[in-house]
């Protein structure tokens, strides 16, 4: 007894200490572009609310599809804010997101507590400390976290439930429905949760009845009575803060589960080593980025309780670990066989994470509790303390970087770097904009001065109205006006990261994470680059050469340069000049869709059928939703195979339906065959603007 009290003060200390040290470290966590986006839903869901429903921007969201979410802690951070006008927002969001991590970490140990002991709670505690990607997201996520800890609850306390027999907690009930309206108001998804809570009765019930072989009708009448209960106050409550759903309020949550299975938006990725869209992510996508950045100490874990969940636990413990286990495969396989649009690694998954440490401590627990030798014991406890030293070493060198985490089986992040995706939540852009203010005070530059970014970072300038800041995209860098950029590491070609390409030769800062860049600084040293596109679009060619020529000298390593001189050249009829520099910019990034196009087109002009067809070729392989180039090749493939033709057009309109030119082209290849197919396609383009 003495023991288990020592244990337990010793699980509630170290829950105080990761309380305050999870505070500590979200004050210089940095700003995600999806926190950009939710907060200002969040501004727009509260004017829904202040107006009496007048304002209605929180409804109209054709571009995020945010109205789909319920995002109910945003709300909540930002009613707070806006009620005690606290200034620094993003601040107090991230303030927020770590009591939400933390709130999901202390649950989850107790929920082991209750499992088995104060030993698998603190163990819980310990696994949680050495998880860089998930203490990363602890810091500024107020979407996937705040799920994750309703989604671990809500399994918590349906199994206290459950087991509670005749005696039903008033208490625990209350937080069962909480969590999972809690759930459902952050994402429809939450709705599996009120699925779980009907599956698991049934088969906890039938589970007993098996084993005793007698059932006591008037406990599960009461039981299923309070599961009823539950689903109405739940569902209730979940829509309070929720605009999109009090229009209507079953079918728009239905609705915003068939959207969330399948995203509307998609964006292009790297994955092993290859940019592709994340609707075309190959199947083992999602388990395969959950390998590599997991902590291997977890992943010991987890095969610990594959031995011992056999062997060791007793049968009605083993019903609640299959429960547990459920939690966390269910939604796993069901998305790979809904094959739905995934990306930014396993973020969207992070609810199942909490389940995963839980098993693996209970993993560690059952090896120390039934292993009898001592040597083998202090045998585990070295390995679990060398295993441990590559996230900790993480995490102590990139304090603002935890979720870049990828452990040993890639090599770390360094062996990560190009093959994956690493700052895809654009957090880096906050360090770098803090060390620009500095720089750009220290150089005291009079007038305005315009700033791009890769993503917004109108907060951190918020300041300073002599700095103009806007987004641009990297690549196009050289068709905008703009002084500095800060451009982080998303949507840069591999082959530019892995030839040191990138960061480009006028980055005048850096930002590492485990000495690798995710973020630089630029300075532009001319404009010329950007009076040439100007010239070039007003139709001044031999101006625009003028200036190109002056661009190279500033810039040789920027794709668009070489693309926009050449059409410039080309103008003006130096058609072999012009075809050199196509092909030099491609030295510089071999799958620039613009270049490869142009050379298709050229090559076609002259009547180069088939080197026309393999640049065409190789902008669908470098873009698969390049659409034009569906249309060039099967052009010149109607009179020699006009069955792969019809099949490269049917491929583009399987992904935009109402690409016109692709209609258009697709009726052509039944011109002279079939007029009346030819007609359909004919009719069908005309209802296309």
């Amino acid at each position: 007894m003495m023991k288990e009290t020592r244990l337990k003060y010793i699980f509630y200390f170290f829950s105080a200490f990761l309380l305050i040290l999870m505070l500590l470290l979200s004050k210089n966590a940095g700003i995600t572009c999806d926190e950009v986006l939710h907060y200002n839903q969040s501004v727009s869901v509260y004017n829904y609310f202040a107006t009496h429903g007048n304002g209605q921007s929180a409804l109209n969201t054709p571009v995020t599809n945010l109205k789909y979410y319920g995002q109910y802690y945003d709300n909540i951070v930002t009613i707070l804010i806006k009620w005690f006008n606290i200034e620094n927002v993003y601040g107090f969001r991230h303030f927020m997101s770590s009591i939400a991590g933390w709130l999901l970490i202390l649950i989850t140990a107790l929920f082991a507590v209750w499992l088995a002991d104060y030993k698998a709670g603190i163990l819980v505690l310990i696994l949680f400390a050495v998880s860089p990607t998930f203490f990363g997201h602890t810091q500024n996520n107020l979407k996937d976290i705040p799920f994750a800890l309703a989604y671990i609850a809500s399994t918590f306390f349906t199994l206290k439930f459950l087991v509670s027999g005749r005696k039903n907690s008033i208490t625990d009930m209350i937080f069962l429905t909480a969590s999972i309206a809690f759930s459902i108001s952050i994402r429809a998804g939450g709705l599996l949760l009120l699925c779980y809570l009907f599956f698991f009765f049934f088969i906890f019930y039938l589970y007993k009845y098996l084993r005793e072989s007698k059932i006591d009708l008037s406990e599960i009448r009461r039981k299923f009575f309070w599961i009823c209960c539950i689903t109405i106050i739940s569902l209730f409550l979940s829509i309070l803060l929720w605009p999109f759903a009090l229009q209507s309020p079953i079918r728009n949550v239905l609705e915003s589960c068939r959207v969330m299975a399948h995203f509307p938006s998609t964006f292009r990725q790297i994955f092993e080593g290859k940019v592709e869209w994340s609707d075309f992510m190959p199947w083992y996508y999602l388990p395969k980025s959950m390998l590599i950045t997991i902590p291997i100490i977890i992943l010991t874990g987890l095969a610990l309780i594959t031995v011992f969940l056999r062997h060791k636990f007793n049968p009605g413990k083993g019903l609640l670990y299959g429960f547990v286990i459920f939690t966390i495969f269910f939604p796993l396989v069901f998305v790979l066989y809904e094959k739905s649009n995934l990306y930014s690694s396993w973020r969207q998954f992070l609810f199942v994470y909490p389940g995963i440490v839980l098993l693996a401590s209970i993993g560690f627990h059952h090896f120390f509790e039934y292993v009898k030798s001592r040597y083998l014991k202090w045998g585990m406890i070295t390995m679990m303390a060398f295993l441990s030293v590559h996230p900790l070493m993480f995490m102590f060198n990139n304090p603002q970087f935890y979720y870049l985490y990828y452990n040993q089986l890639v090599g770390g992040l360094r062996g990560a770097y190009s093959n994956y995706e690493t700052d895809y939540y654009y957090v880096s852009q906050t360090a770098a904009s803090k060390w620009l203010i500095e720089y750009l005070k220290m150089k005291a530059v009079p007038g305005k001065i315009k700033v791009k970014a890769t993503y917004t970072v109108q907060w951190q300038f918020r300041y300073y109205p002599e700095i103009e800041t806007s987004y641009f995209r990297y690549e196009e860098r050289s068709q905008s006006d703009w002084d500095y950029a800060i451009v982080a590491n998303r949507y840069i070609s591999p082959f530019q990261l892995k030839n040191n390409i990138w960061p480009p030769e006028n980055a005048i800062h850096i930002i590492y994470a485990d000495k690798v860049p995710v973020c630089a600084v630029i300075e532009r040293k001319s404009k010329d680059d950007y009076a040439g596109y100007t010239a070039l679009t007003d139709g001044r060619s031999k101006e625009a050469i003028s200036y190109f020529e002056k661009a190279l000298k500033n810039d040789d390593r920027d794709e668009t340069i070489f693309y926009n001189f050449a059409a410039a050249l080309y103008n003006d009829g130096q058609y072999q000049k012009a075809d050199t520099l196509l092909k030099k910019g491609l030295e510089i990034n071999p799958d620039f869709e613009p270049i490869l196009m142009y050379l298709g087109n050229i090559a076609r002009s002259k009547n180069k059928t088939e080197e026309a067809i393999r640049y065409y070729e190789r902008v669908t392989l470098a873009n698969r939703k390049y659409f034009e180039a569906y249309v060039g090749l099967s052009e010149l493939l109607i009179c020699k195979d006009v069955m792969r033709a019809r099949s490269l057009l049917r491929t583009c309109l399987t992904m935009s339906p109402r690409y016109k030119p692709a209609i258009i082209a697709l009726a052509d290849t039944y011109r002279n065959s079939n007029p009346d197919i030819a007609k359909k396609y004919d009719d069908l383009a005309r209802t296309i603007n």
